[in-house]
Protein backbone atom coordinates (compact mmCIF):
# COMPACT_ATOMS: atom_id res chain seq x y z
CA UNK A 1 0.00 0.00 0.00
CA UNK A 2 2.74 2.52 0.49
CA UNK A 3 3.78 2.40 -3.54
CA UNK A 4 0.52 3.30 -4.19
CA UNK A 5 0.06 5.97 -1.42
CA UNK A 6 3.23 7.14 -2.82
CA UNK A 7 1.88 6.76 -6.49
CA UNK A 8 -0.62 9.03 -5.77
CA UNK A 9 1.52 11.89 -4.39
CA UNK A 10 3.86 12.02 -7.17
CA UNK A 11 1.16 12.44 -9.78
CA UNK A 12 -0.78 14.95 -8.08
CA UNK A 13 2.51 16.71 -7.41
CA UNK A 14 3.60 16.37 -11.40
CA UNK A 15 0.46 16.79 -12.90
CA UNK A 16 0.15 20.73 -10.51
CA UNK A 17 3.84 20.90 -11.25
CA UNK A 18 3.17 20.16 -15.47
CA UNK A 19 0.49 22.54 -15.60
CA UNK A 20 2.22 25.40 -13.96
CA UNK A 21 5.28 25.15 -16.39
CA UNK A 22 3.51 24.57 -19.47
CA UNK A 23 1.33 27.80 -19.16
CA UNK A 24 4.40 30.00 -17.79
CA UNK A 25 6.62 28.59 -20.79
CA UNK A 26 3.41 27.99 -23.05
CA UNK A 27 5.60 25.45 -25.66
CA UNK A 28 4.27 25.92 -29.13
CA UNK A 29 2.46 22.77 -29.29
CA UNK A 30 1.99 21.36 -26.01
CA UNK A 31 -0.17 24.90 -24.77
CA UNK A 32 -3.63 25.04 -27.19
CA UNK A 33 -5.00 29.09 -27.15
CA UNK A 34 -8.95 27.59 -26.20
CA UNK A 35 -10.51 28.39 -23.45
CA UNK A 36 -8.06 31.05 -22.27
CA UNK A 37 -5.21 28.77 -23.29
CA UNK A 38 -4.68 24.82 -21.76
CA UNK A 39 -1.44 22.70 -21.20
CA UNK A 40 -1.56 19.95 -23.43
CA UNK A 41 0.39 16.70 -23.06
CA UNK A 42 0.03 17.03 -18.63
CA UNK A 43 -0.67 13.50 -19.33
CA UNK A 44 3.42 12.79 -19.10
CA UNK A 45 2.67 12.85 -14.74
CA UNK A 46 0.71 9.55 -14.82
CA UNK A 47 3.17 8.18 -17.79
CA UNK A 48 6.25 8.83 -15.36
CA UNK A 49 4.05 7.56 -12.47
CA UNK A 50 3.14 4.53 -13.84
CA UNK A 51 7.00 3.66 -15.81
CA UNK A 52 8.09 3.82 -12.09
CA UNK A 53 5.59 1.82 -10.16
CA UNK A 54 4.14 -0.28 -12.36
CA UNK A 55 6.29 -4.00 -12.31
CA UNK A 56 8.75 -5.31 -14.77
CA UNK A 57 8.48 -6.00 -17.77
CA UNK A 58 5.07 -4.33 -18.20
CA UNK A 59 6.33 -0.79 -17.46
CA UNK A 60 8.63 -1.19 -20.22
CA UNK A 61 5.63 -1.38 -22.94
CA UNK A 62 4.42 1.67 -21.11
CA UNK A 63 7.19 3.68 -21.53
CA UNK A 64 7.66 2.64 -25.48
CA UNK A 65 4.43 4.00 -26.10
CA UNK A 66 4.41 7.16 -23.88
CA UNK A 67 7.59 7.99 -25.46
CA UNK A 68 6.24 7.51 -29.30
CA UNK A 69 2.92 9.18 -28.49
CA UNK A 70 5.01 12.19 -26.41
CA UNK A 71 6.48 12.73 -29.82
CA UNK A 72 3.62 13.17 -31.77
CA UNK A 73 2.39 15.98 -28.78
CA UNK A 74 5.68 17.69 -29.45
CA UNK A 75 5.94 17.30 -33.08
CA UNK A 76 2.09 18.45 -33.82
CA UNK A 77 0.33 18.26 -37.03
CA UNK A 78 2.84 18.19 -39.55
CA UNK A 79 2.09 16.01 -42.13
CA UNK A 80 4.73 13.49 -44.46
CA UNK A 81 4.43 14.42 -47.93
CA UNK A 82 2.12 12.31 -50.41
CA UNK A 83 1.64 9.55 -47.81
CA UNK A 84 -0.93 11.87 -46.35
CA UNK A 85 -0.60 10.85 -42.66
CA UNK A 86 1.19 12.95 -39.86
CA UNK A 87 4.35 12.36 -38.53
CA UNK A 88 3.62 11.92 -34.97
CA UNK A 89 1.30 9.41 -36.50
CA UNK A 90 3.52 7.63 -37.85
CA UNK A 91 5.50 7.61 -34.79
CA UNK A 92 2.54 6.49 -32.71
CA UNK A 93 2.05 3.56 -34.95
CA UNK A 94 5.57 2.91 -34.56
CA UNK A 95 5.19 2.86 -31.09
CA UNK A 96 1.85 0.33 -31.24
CA UNK A 97 3.81 -1.84 -33.73
CA UNK A 98 7.05 -2.57 -31.29
CA UNK A 99 4.68 -3.36 -28.52
CA UNK A 100 2.48 -6.10 -30.55
CA UNK A 101 5.94 -7.40 -31.47
CA UNK A 102 7.68 -7.19 -28.30
CA UNK A 103 5.01 -8.34 -26.30
CA UNK A 104 4.38 -11.01 -28.16
CA UNK A 105 6.65 -13.06 -25.86
CA UNK A 106 4.77 -11.96 -22.68
CA UNK A 107 1.19 -11.68 -23.90
CA UNK A 108 0.71 -13.98 -27.10
CA UNK A 109 -1.27 -12.95 -29.70
CA UNK A 110 -2.95 -10.17 -27.29
CA UNK A 111 0.19 -8.22 -27.68
CA UNK A 112 -1.90 -6.66 -30.45
CA UNK A 113 -5.11 -6.06 -28.81
CA UNK A 114 -2.93 -4.57 -26.13
CA UNK A 115 -1.74 -2.24 -28.76
CA UNK A 116 -4.90 -1.53 -29.93
CA UNK A 117 -6.52 -0.25 -27.25
CA UNK A 118 -4.91 3.25 -28.03
CA UNK A 119 -7.47 3.26 -30.43
CA UNK A 120 -10.61 4.06 -28.78
CA UNK A 121 -8.64 5.70 -25.87
CA UNK A 122 -7.44 8.34 -27.93
CA UNK A 123 -11.14 8.64 -29.26
CA UNK A 124 -12.34 9.01 -25.85
CA UNK A 125 -9.91 11.89 -25.03
CA UNK A 126 -11.17 14.51 -27.63
CA UNK A 127 -13.76 15.60 -24.75
CA UNK A 128 -12.80 16.49 -21.31
CA UNK A 129 -12.69 13.75 -18.66
CA UNK A 130 -14.07 11.44 -20.97
CA UNK A 131 -10.67 9.48 -20.88
CA UNK A 132 -10.42 9.66 -17.27
CA UNK A 133 -13.86 8.35 -16.91
CA UNK A 134 -13.37 5.15 -19.47
CA UNK A 135 -10.40 4.16 -17.40
CA UNK A 136 -11.54 5.20 -13.70
CA UNK A 137 -14.71 2.81 -14.53
CA UNK A 138 -12.89 0.19 -16.48
CA UNK A 139 -9.94 -0.13 -13.97
CA UNK A 140 -12.50 -0.08 -11.01
CA UNK A 141 -14.31 -3.20 -13.04
CA UNK A 142 -11.22 -5.16 -13.19
CA UNK A 143 -10.03 -4.38 -10.01
CA UNK A 144 -13.00 -5.85 -8.44
CA UNK A 145 -13.08 -9.04 -10.79
CA UNK A 146 -9.63 -9.90 -9.31
CA UNK A 147 -10.63 -9.28 -5.90
CA UNK A 148 -13.65 -11.83 -6.40
CA UNK A 149 -10.91 -14.28 -8.43
CA UNK A 150 -8.20 -14.32 -5.95
CA UNK A 151 -6.03 -12.78 -8.18
CA UNK A 152 -3.16 -9.76 -7.16
CA UNK A 153 -5.15 -6.59 -7.57
CA UNK A 154 -1.95 -3.93 -7.77
CA UNK A 155 -2.37 -3.08 -11.08
CA UNK A 156 -5.91 -1.88 -11.88
CA UNK A 157 -5.50 -0.63 -8.15
CA UNK A 158 -2.66 1.77 -8.84
CA UNK A 159 -3.82 2.23 -12.42
CA UNK A 160 -7.43 3.74 -10.65
CA UNK A 161 -5.23 5.79 -7.94
CA UNK A 162 -3.23 7.46 -10.72
CA UNK A 163 -6.26 8.48 -12.36
CA UNK A 164 -7.73 9.39 -9.75
CA UNK A 165 -5.05 11.92 -9.30
CA UNK A 166 -4.85 13.02 -12.36
CA UNK A 167 -7.81 13.84 -13.20
CA UNK A 168 -9.55 16.74 -10.93
CA UNK A 169 -8.11 19.48 -13.63
CA UNK A 170 -8.78 17.47 -16.40
CA UNK A 171 -12.60 17.13 -16.14
CA UNK A 172 -12.68 20.72 -15.36
CA UNK A 173 -10.81 21.11 -18.69
CA UNK A 174 -8.01 23.07 -17.43
CA UNK A 175 -5.81 20.82 -19.06
CA UNK A 176 -5.43 17.88 -21.71
CA UNK A 177 -3.54 14.64 -20.76
CA UNK A 178 -1.83 14.31 -24.68
CA UNK A 179 -1.55 11.80 -27.04
CA UNK A 180 1.46 10.48 -23.76
CA UNK A 181 -1.08 10.13 -21.45
CA UNK A 182 -4.03 8.69 -23.27
CA UNK A 183 -1.48 6.09 -24.57
CA UNK A 184 0.14 5.15 -21.53
CA UNK A 185 -3.29 4.68 -19.85
CA UNK A 186 -4.57 2.79 -22.55
CA UNK A 187 -1.53 0.11 -22.76
CA UNK A 188 -1.90 0.35 -18.48
CA UNK A 189 -5.55 -1.18 -18.88
CA UNK A 190 -4.42 -3.58 -21.60
CA UNK A 191 -1.91 -5.27 -19.65
CA UNK A 192 -4.96 -5.50 -17.16
CA UNK A 193 -7.66 -6.73 -18.98
CA UNK A 194 -4.59 -9.42 -19.51
CA UNK A 195 -4.10 -10.28 -16.43
CA UNK A 196 -7.41 -10.66 -15.47
CA UNK A 197 -8.46 -13.37 -18.21
CA UNK A 198 -5.74 -14.21 -21.08
CA UNK A 199 -6.03 -13.04 -24.71
CA UNK A 200 -9.87 -13.45 -24.72
CA UNK A 201 -10.55 -11.09 -22.02
CA UNK A 202 -8.71 -8.47 -23.59
CA UNK A 203 -10.74 -8.94 -26.85
CA UNK A 204 -13.59 -9.03 -24.89
CA UNK A 205 -12.94 -5.98 -22.73
CA UNK A 206 -11.66 -3.85 -25.59
CA UNK A 207 -15.45 -4.04 -27.60
CA UNK A 208 -16.61 -3.57 -23.84
CA UNK A 209 -14.84 -0.14 -23.47
CA UNK A 210 -15.22 0.82 -26.91
CA UNK A 211 -19.20 0.50 -26.23
CA UNK A 212 -18.80 2.28 -23.43
CA UNK A 213 -16.61 5.21 -24.65
CA UNK A 214 -19.39 5.68 -27.35
CA UNK A 215 -22.19 5.46 -24.82
CA UNK A 216 -20.77 8.63 -22.60
CA UNK A 217 -19.53 10.29 -26.05
CA UNK A 218 -23.56 9.67 -27.90
CA UNK A 219 -24.57 13.00 -27.97
CA UNK A 220 -21.16 14.50 -29.47
CA UNK A 221 -20.36 11.38 -32.20
CA UNK A 222 -23.96 12.20 -33.49
CA UNK A 223 -23.36 16.09 -34.08
CA UNK A 224 -19.64 15.20 -35.70
CA UNK A 225 -21.67 12.32 -37.77
CA UNK A 226 -24.25 14.45 -38.90
CA UNK A 227 -22.66 17.72 -39.80
CA UNK A 228 -19.06 16.55 -40.35
CA UNK A 229 -19.36 13.26 -42.14
CA UNK A 230 -23.22 13.31 -43.48
CA UNK A 231 -24.48 10.27 -42.07
CA UNK A 232 -27.81 10.96 -41.14
CA UNK A 233 -29.64 9.67 -38.33
CA UNK A 234 -26.67 7.57 -37.11
CA UNK A 235 -27.01 4.18 -34.69
CA UNK A 236 -25.20 3.17 -31.98
CA UNK A 237 -23.64 1.48 -34.11
CA UNK A 238 -22.07 3.86 -35.87
CA UNK A 239 -20.75 5.92 -32.66
CA UNK A 240 -19.10 2.23 -31.82
CA UNK A 241 -17.49 2.03 -35.56
CA UNK A 242 -16.27 5.46 -34.73
CA UNK A 243 -14.65 4.77 -31.94
CA UNK A 244 -12.88 1.81 -33.18
CA UNK A 245 -12.03 3.10 -36.37
CA UNK A 246 -11.93 6.49 -36.56
CA UNK A 247 -9.47 9.38 -36.05
CA UNK A 248 -6.21 9.01 -38.12
CA UNK A 249 -5.14 5.85 -38.38
CA UNK A 250 -8.45 4.33 -39.06
CA UNK A 251 -8.89 7.16 -41.98
CA UNK A 252 -5.54 6.56 -43.52
CA UNK A 253 -6.12 2.19 -43.61
CA UNK A 254 -9.51 2.91 -45.20
CA UNK A 255 -7.58 5.23 -47.83
CA UNK A 256 -5.31 2.44 -48.15
CA UNK A 257 -8.05 -0.28 -48.80
CA UNK A 258 -10.56 1.75 -50.32
CA UNK A 259 -8.49 4.25 -52.98
CA UNK A 260 -10.78 7.57 -53.74
CA UNK A 261 -13.74 4.93 -53.96
CA UNK A 262 -16.86 5.69 -51.53
CA UNK A 263 -19.02 2.69 -50.75
CA UNK A 264 -22.66 3.47 -50.06
CA UNK A 265 -24.77 1.16 -47.39
CA UNK A 266 -27.98 0.67 -47.77
CA UNK A 267 -28.62 -2.45 -45.98
CA UNK A 268 -30.65 -1.72 -42.77
CA UNK A 269 -28.72 -4.44 -40.82
CA UNK A 270 -25.68 -2.95 -42.22
CA UNK A 271 -26.95 0.78 -41.17
CA UNK A 272 -27.70 -0.72 -37.74
CA UNK A 273 -24.46 -2.07 -37.44
CA UNK A 274 -22.68 0.59 -38.29
CA UNK A 275 -21.13 0.19 -41.61
CA UNK A 276 -21.83 3.51 -42.72
CA UNK A 277 -19.33 4.44 -40.25
CA UNK A 278 -16.50 1.97 -40.71
CA UNK A 279 -16.78 2.47 -45.05
CA UNK A 280 -17.10 6.08 -44.96
CA UNK A 281 -13.94 7.45 -46.92
CA UNK A 282 -12.69 10.46 -45.81
CA UNK A 283 -10.87 11.44 -48.75
CA UNK A 284 -13.96 11.16 -51.03
CA UNK A 285 -16.85 14.23 -50.28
Amino acid sequence: MLKIIFAIILTSILTLLLNFLLRKLKPKNLFKKIRGGIPRGVGAAPFITLVFFTPHPYNLFIFIIGISAFLDDIIGRVKINKLGIEWGQLSRGIGMLTIAILGYSYFGIASFLIAFMVQPLNIADMQPGKACTTIITMASIVLIMMIFKGQNYYLPLLLLVVTLAYSPLDYKGKIMMGEIGNHSFAVALGICFYLLGGPLTVLIFLFLTSAFIAFIRRKYLEKYLEEKLGIKNPTFGDYFMDVMTGGGLGDFIRRLILGKRQIKVKNPVLIFLGFRRLLYNKVVK
